[in-house]
């Protein structure tokens, strides 16, 4: 028996363990992946879900250092769309029956902002009648803030920590208060408290990071008991800081499949979570998204902004489809699942069965 298939037999796994793991390579590699569809087939099944997504402004207060929506690009066409606007497409994803979508933007702490958002969610909660399952995903804010926002109706908030080594996060962030690692990690612990299911994420491949990074960030995910990740390869973007380190940095083509092997470890290691295939994905391999589902991801979130702003919102260059209506992302949806023998989970939440489970415990 090789390595691999000893330490996918284990109930529990070391850091040492993940890193052999990610490590796989060839036909090692492919039982990983058998291994992992296997455990999403018997514990969330073969339905993938969908969460519409509206990434309704790329103003953004943070300077990160690997964002191309960063404070300072002056080099992007900012825009916010109206509530009008983004009412339309939440109209839009009833209509496709999508149940769930995902309100995303940069960060803004404002009370302006705020309010805005409780008015949207409650507005969203009524022209749907109750049905639609929102999702937010707009970094960090006040405990009260998020308490507001879920009373309002919001139920799951996904909060990306991008890496969790303190060093690694403090070298792609500006060294001030306004990107302080630990103030984010209390801001998981605060998503938690107020009861969302809370999702987090990582980029993989970043500079300066090891493997031994990406095992503990799993590691992380497992002790933290987080309901949701959403996590992709670090694409580089030219208007930002961490440009300059390009050369240095692995493969895409290994960024991509070391993204493979985290989604599938991260399957096994926490069996039901639901994980996303992140656009970041196709934006390397045109069925990238797919690869993610059949490595153990259970969640797509096709992009249902307004086509014209879509290019607006280039967290990372060589973004997918930046130019297609919602109509035309849809439009490809059940042809691309049908192909790794998934269904469409229309119509329905699709909500972290982890989270249905940690919350009956407590």
């Amino acid at each position: 028996m090789s390595i691999i298939s000893s330490i996918l037999t284990q109930a529990s796994f070391s850091s040492s363990d993940l890193v052999k793991l990610l490590g796989s390579e060839g036909d090692e590699m492919m039982l990983l992946f058998e291994t992992s569809n296997k455990i999403k087939q018997n514990i969330t099944g073969n339905k993938v879900y969908f969460r519409g997504l509206i990434e309704f402004t790329n103003f953004c207060i943070k300077d990160c250092l690997y964002c191309g929506i960063r404070k300072s690009n002056h080099s992007i066409q900012r825009y916010n769309l109206s509530d009008e606007q983004i009412l339309d497409a939440v109209r839009f994803a009833e209509e496709e029956n999508f149940a769930s979508i995902v309100l995303q933007s940069g960060e803004n702490t404002s009370s302006t902002f705020t309010e805005r958002i409780t008015h949207l969610i409650t507005r969203i909660k009524d022209q749907s009648q109750g049905r639609m399952r929102i999702t937010l995903s707009l970094g960090e804010q006040s405990e009260s803030v998020y308490r507001q926002w879920h009373e309002a109706g919001a139920h799951r908030y996904l909060l990306r920590i991008e890496t969790t080594n303190h060093t690694l996060y403090q070298k792609i962030h500006p060294k001030n208060s306004l990107h302080d690692f630990n103030h984010r990690l209390d801001c998981l612990y605060s998503l938690r408290s107020v009861g969302y299911q809370t999702g987090t994420g990582v980029m993989i491949g970043l500079p300066f990071q090891t493997i031994d990074d990406l095992a503990n960030d799993l590691l992380f995910f497992q002790k933290f008991g987080i309901d949701m990740v959403g996590m992709g390869p670090y694409l580089e973007h030219s208007q930002t800081p961490l440009f300059k380190f390009r050369n240095e940095l692995m493969t895409v083509q290994k960024r991509f499949e070391l993204s493979l092997k985290m989604i599938a470890v991260l399957r096994i290691l926490m069996n039901d979570i639901n994980i996303a295939a992140t656009t970041a994905l196709q934006a390397i391999d045109p069925m990238g998204r797919e690869k993610g589902i059949k490595a153990g991801a259970n969640v797509i979130m096709p992009n249902i902004t307004p086509g014209p702003h879509r290019k607006d919102y280039l967290l990372y260059e060589s973004k997918p489809c930046p130019d297609e209506e919602a109509i035309q992302c849809k439009g490809c949806l059940d042809a691309r699942i049908a192909m790794v023998d998934a269904i469409g989970g229309y119509g329905e939440w699709g909500d972290s069965k982890h989270f249905q489970n940690r919350t009956i415990s407590e």
